[in-house]
């Protein structure tokens, strides 16, 4: 049953979002309808179709009590928008409906269980956010949230650890068709930890175990777990807030994966590793899926909290998902690739072969805005320093990718993309490949540059705000270095 709330917001949507032209938005990455995105959730299959809930905002492009956008895809790459799911329109939800995820029920239905926010006077006098776990179930277009919301509250939490911060629940169905969840919540340390429940129904949920815990070694607070198995392993994935920079781990908001092995009957997780997700500026709130050929699959919100301020001056809309990345396993760390859907829609190709670079240099038919480019570095018969690609160029503008092989790092760089604000505009990391080859597969998407080294083995996103026109794509080496690049126009 829609609620006035919920109402409004449709209305509001329908009126604004298609107003917006095509050519403001990314061509093959999902934006809000209108107003502002962040989380991804409840990325789902349901009767065949991909849908993909967000946090939203529908009315200004700032964070505001948070509804469930909507929208459904056959592809991961085009969007159908649908009506928003669910506005902050009950009592224990009131100011906000919080991320959250989705399953295809035995009976047809989808569950979506997220997680509800009210604020609360404290004894000091202050408001905090009080957090719960609800549910509602539909049928791909409209739900109706439970009667007994909560599902998950305080009580159902182990004795030190806070109703504060108790968030995020990731849900899947299990094989004899009941349901399990991981959510995150605050400990007496003061840091995350992630708990598992359990629900044969989807309806009546209990607390199950702790499946880990940060004990202040990686960040604080937890967010957005997610918990599946992957190629013979067990990979827990994280977003972490208020890390200390440790090793190649970069400070502030990160994502991370923790992989070790699962005991499913005991319920034991062990912990044997700890990697980034992504070594790039803009990635967060990362969530997967099963899809029905068996690949897991994986978006995210291409945005970092340090800079939702730095946005286009009277822009319509805020925040956008990566190009959803599949993911393996190679020698027990995380490969992602563009998901396969995207070769679908490759059109012209335009190719250039061994071709010697020094000083900085246009191909032609390279270049552009939405593309998908790849390009072979080899060593030439001198050595050389450093390689650089710029995109998203002219004399102004540019964001660039550089590489020395005597250390190893490639550094993303869009400093001069168009910002003005004092946020991260650069991040490094050490390529695993150490012989000065180097293979880039970059996604150009208007707004965004996605980056996936040696085949996925690293990966570095950000977004950009250059001027459309800015479309030009060079390649320059202090020394010489041989290049094969290959680009392929998007028929989308």
């Amino acid at each position: 049953m829609s609620s006035e709330l919920l109402t409004k917001a449709r209305a509001y949507e329908a009126q604004h979002g298609d107003a917006i032209p095509a050519a403001e938005r990314p061509a093959y990455h999902l934006t809000p309808y209108i107003g502002w995105m962040n989380d991804p959730n409840g990325f789902s299959l349901y009767k065949g179709k991909y849908h993909l809930f967000y946090q939203y905002f529908p009315y200004k492009t700032i964070w505001g009590p948070m509804h469930w956008g909507h929208a459904v895809s056959t592809d991961l790459l085009h969007w159908d928008y649908l009506p928003a799911a669910l506005a902050p329109d009950a009592e224990y939800d009131k100011n906000g409906c919080f991320s959250g995820s989705a399953v295809e029920m035995n009976d047809g239905r989808q569950l979506l269980l997220y997680t509800g926010v009210r604020c609360e006077k404290q004894k000091d006098g202050g408001l905090r956010d009080v957090q719960t776990q609800c549910v509602a179930a539909g049928d791909g277009l409209d739900y109706e949230k439970y009667p007994c919301n909560p599902v998950l509250n305080e009580a159902d939490l182990p004795a030190g650890f806070s109703r504060i911060d108790f968030r995020d629940p990731k849900l899947w169905m299990e094989p004899d068709g009941s349901y399990s969840a991981v959510a995150v919540s605050r400990t007496g340390d003061g840091s995350g930890a992630v708990l598992l429940f359990h629900s044969a129904d989807g309806f009546d949920w209990h607390f199950v175990t702790v499946l880990d815990r940060c004990n202040n070694e990686y960040g604080k607070m937890w967010e957005c777990p997610d918990f599946f198995e992957l190629d013979g392993k067990q990979v827990l994935m994280l977003s972490v807030q208020e890390m200390q920079a440790r090793g190649e781990m970069h400070g502030g908001f990160n994502a991370l994966y923790l992989v070790g092995s699962y005991d499913p009957a005991t319920h034991t997780f062990i912990r044997e590793d700890v990697q980034m997700v992504d070594c790039g500026i803009d990635f967060y709130a990362s969530q997967t899926l099963l899809s029905a050929d068996g690949r897991r699959i994986m978006t995210a919100w291409m945005q970092t909290w340090a800079d939702t301020e730095d946005k286009p001056k009277d822009c319509k809309l805020f925040g956008q998902t990566i190009c959803p990345r599949e993911l393996r396993l190679k020698d027990g760390k995380l490969i992602q690739t563009p998901i396969r859907e995207l070769d679908a829609l490759h059109g012209e190709r335009v190719l250039h072969e061994n071709v010697t670079i020094q000083q900085e240099t246009a191909l032609a038919g390279i270049g552009g805005r939405v593309a998908d480019l790849t390009v072979w570095i080899q060593p030439g018969q001198e050595p050389y320093h450093s390689f650089t690609l710029k995109l998203a160029a002219d004399e102004t503008y540019c964001t660039t990718l550089t590489y020395t092989p005597y250390s190893s790092q490639l550094t993303l760089d869009r400093s001069r993309a168009g910002s003005r604000a004092d946020i991260v505009h650069t991040r490094s990391c050490t390529v695993r490949r150490q012989d000065g080859a180097l293979k880039l597969r970059i996604l150009l998407d208007r707004n965004s540059v996605e980056v996936f080294v040696n085949d996925g083995e690293q990966t570095m996103t950000a977004w950009i705000y250059t001027p459309q026109s800015a479309d030009g794509i060079t390649f320059a080496a202090d020394g010489t270095v041989q290049v094969t690049a290959v680009q392929y126009a998007l028929n989308l």
